[in-house]
Formats: C-alpha cells, sequence, structure tokens
C-alpha cells in the first residue's frame, strides 16, 4: 500500500506569513484578529476581521506578475513556494505529469468582483481584460501549475469552508492510489470587504463583538459567531518511498480521509452529526486506529451557535461517549478566525506540527461552559500530548463534510 508523508507546508495567514512564524505565534496564544482598517465601520456592526498585516508577496512574485493576480492566488503562490522550500526539492527532476496541483477556494475573487462591478456600474467598457482570469477560483491551482512546471491533476475544490481540507483528501486520494507521486494541495481565500462582510452579516453568520478579545470564542456559551479571516496553507505530500529515496525530512503522515454531506441545510449542520461522525470514522479507520487511539481533534470550532453544538455531538457520535471525552480538542479559529476556504489548509499544518511536536495549543476566548459543548477544548492553556492519530474537521455550507486523519510518521 502506497503511503503519504507531508514533506513541505507554506503558509500566509494573520498570524504569521511563513510556517516558522505562525507556529511561534500559536504557540505563544497570540490573537492575529485585528479592528477593520479597510472601510469605514462607525455605520457597520462588524469590527473586527482576520486579516494578513503587510503582505509582501515580492520574494515570490515579481511585482509585475502580482498586479495580474487576486489576492487570494498570490496567498497560494507565495505559500506553494514556501512548502517546495521547506521540501528541500522543487521536483523537476521527475516526470512533470506525476506531480499535481489541488488548491480548495471557497469563494475566490470577490473584492475584486466588487471593484468591476463599480467600473461597469460609470462605464461597461472600463472592466479590466484580466477580470475574469484573476477572479475565477481556479486560477489559484492554475497558477501554482504555471510557476512550478506541475502536469498532473490540476484542479479546484470549491465546497465552502470545507475546500481546503477536501483538496488536501483528494491528494491524499491520488497519491495513495497511484496517479501523482507529489502534490501541493491546501485552499487560500482573501474576500475580506464591505460587500463579503454585509452579505455574511446579514444571514447572522458573523461576530458582533467590539473587541479582538471577544470576537472569536468557540464552544463558549456566549459565542456570537465567526469572525472573517483570510489567508492560505498548502502542502507538499508525497508518496512515503519517494520521499525517502530522496532523503526528506518528513513532518507526519496523512492516513485517512473521509467525506460527506448531510442533505440537510444550506446553511445549518445536521442536529444529528450522523454525516460529519461517518466522514470522522471513515478517516480514523483508513489509517488503521480505534475510536480510543484518537488523540487530538483540530474542530472545525467556527464559534457559531450551531456548528459548534453540532459538531460536537457529531464527535461524540464519531468516537462513542468514552472516546470523546478523553479526546483533547481544540479550534485554530479562536486565534485567526474563520478563513473560508483556506480554513483547511492553515488547520491542517497546525495539526501535523502538533503531531510532530507533541503539542496542542489552547482554545482562545473561552470562559462560560456550554452545556451542549462538554468536551476537552484545551481550554486552559498549551497541552503536551504523545499523538498516536489527529483529525482536521471541516464543515461547510451545503452540508459539506471533511477530515483528514494524520499520524506521527512512525518507519
Amino acid at each position: 500500500m502506497r503511503r503519504v508523508v507531508i514533506t513541505g507546508m507554506g503558509t500566509v495567514n494573520p498570524l504569521g506569513q511563513s510556517v516558522s512564524e505562525f507556529w511561534d505565534n500559536i504557540k505563544a496564544n497570540k490573537n492575529g484578529m485585528s479592528y477593520i482598517d479597510q472601510f469605514d465601520t462607525s455605520d457597520f456592526p462588524v469590527k473586527v476581521v482576520g486579516a494578513v498585516k503587510n503582505f509582501d508577496s515580492s520574494k515570490y512574485i515579481d511585482k509585475k506578475e502580482t498586479r495580474r493576480m487576486d489576492r487570494f492566488t498570490q496567498f497560494a503562490l507565495c505559500s506553494a513556494k514556501q512548502a517546495l522550500e521547506m521540501a528541500g526539492s522543487d521536483f523537476s527532476d521527475i516526470d512533470p505529469f506525476r506531480a499535481g496541483v489541488i488548491i480548495g477556494v471557497g469563494i475566490g475573487g470577490l473584492n475584486l468582483t466588487e471593484h468591476e462591478v463599480t467600473k461597469f456600474n460609470e462605464k461597461p467598457d472600463k472592466i479590466s481584460v484580466f477580470f475574469v482570469p484573476m477572479m475565477i477560483s481556479n486560477m489559484a491551482a492554475g497558477m501554482v501549475s504555471m510557476k512550478t512546471g506541475f502536469k498532473g491533476d490540476n484542479f479546484c475544490t470549491t465546497t465552502a469552508c470545507s475546500s481546503g481540507t477536501h483538496a488536501i483528501g483528494e491528494a491524499f486520494r491520488k497519491i495513495k492510489d497511484g496517479y501523482l507521486d507529489v502534490c501541493l494541495c491546501g485552499g487560500a481565500e482573501a474576500c475580506i470587504s464591505r460587500f463579503a462582510l454585509g452579505g455574511f452579516n446579514n444571514m447572522k453568520a458573523l461576530s458582533k463583538a467590539e473587541t479582538v478579545e471577544t470576537a472569536s470564542t468557540p464552544f463558549d456559551l456566549d459565542r456570537q459567531g465567526f469572525v472573517l479571516g483570510e489567508g492560505s496553507g498548502i502542502l507538499c505530500l508525497e508518496e512515503l518511498e519517494h520521499a525517502k529515496a530522496r532523503g526528506a525530512d518528513i513532518i507526519a503522515e496523512i492516513a485517512g480521509y473521509g467525506a460527506t454531506d448531510d442533505a440537510y441545510h444550506i446553511t445549518s449542520p445536521s442536529p444529528t452529526g450522523e454525516a460529519a461522525a461517518y466522514a470522522m470514522r471513515h478517516a480514523y479507520e483508513e489509517a488503521g486506529l480505534k475510536a480510543d487511539e484518537v488523540d487530538y481533534i483540530n474542530a472545525h470550532g467556527t464559534s457559531t451557535e450551531l456548528n459548534d453544538k453540532y459538531e460536537t455531538a457529531a464527535i461524540k457520535l464519531a468516537l462513542g461517549e468514552e472516546a470523546a471525552k478523553k479526546t483533547v480538542i481544540n479550534s485554530t479559529k479562536s486565534m485567526i478566525g474563520h478563513l473560508l476556504g483556506a480554513a483547511g489548509g492553515v488547520e491542517a499544518i497546525v495539526t501535523a506540527l502538533s503531531v510532530r511536536d507533541g503539542l496542542v495549543h489552547r482554545t482562545l476566548g473561552y470562559k462560560t461552559p456550554d452545556p451542549e459543548c462538554d468536551l476537552d477544548y484545551c481550554v486552559d492553556g498549551n497541552r503536551e500530548l504523545d499523538i498516536r492519530g489527529a483529525l482536521s474537521n471541516s464543515l461547510g455550507f451545503g452540508g459539506h463534510n471533511a477530515t483528514i486523519c494524520l499520524k506521527k510518521y512512525d518507519d
């Protein structure tokens, strides 16, 4: 059986523009969210976002090319190049059709669309000739392929907030089943704008907290909604023997993947948690683990009323009450907000580093227990933990559920 390992990672997100910076800030329990400065919020109910500040793409992208890429594509390309640097190879010495790119994007160039619609309303012929190729969601994967020369499987998963995890899971499948030897995968998103915030706010999904510290509080009784974030997380997955043959440093192993749909509601997860539980169970069973060997779950944990209690129910159903009570759970969204299509990629990076280093980060903002969220959410501080198996969950509008299972690499 072909095994799949992580040999490189890259990220741009509210807590760092490299994996090392991000992980240091995660371990220090820093809050990466900030007050909106993209537009005047005096008449706007939402005050806090998870924005990438002072983003500098110049190390990886030519200035002229930058002007022809939407922000989400810039994030993805910078993260992909970081991942290759960490992997220690550009893989130019292998058959390019054995290397692929799968990047999830939930929304794509919404900011650009807002900008171009304004121009269109003034004068139709003012629309940029680059508008369409810049804003379409698949361009992150397409551009990474152009810059790496990878000619194998290349596509964009667009499953709302599950997009990044689905991309990683599908890359895992392509390598495990023998279609690829290497794949860059993960997620990217950049849609912080008045337009996007207005839409999410009107459906009562966003936190209206006045302070950064109280904006994202997953699993807390007084949680108010999610904080809109942006960024990217890209992993370099590689077939184990291929990685070993070139002497690669292995971060962790991806050993299982589950994907289901609730078939229930356009935005709410299913109250039963049945489909999400199936995805989790499939992931850890494919990894050869039993329920009581899942030591850690990086939860979707959005800080919305319905997600947190229904995800809790799903975890109990997937592992059983006894094992669920012993599993350490956290939410990275308590530190960076919800990165939508990029969330799964960034959270997979956190999960991989947690497995490698034996450390689970604290869930920030938690103060008041919720009787319907009664598991161990790692709220008192970072936890040292020998992790046999870890799950990373993503749940998306439309009922999409995706879970990957990571294990410490053991030859």
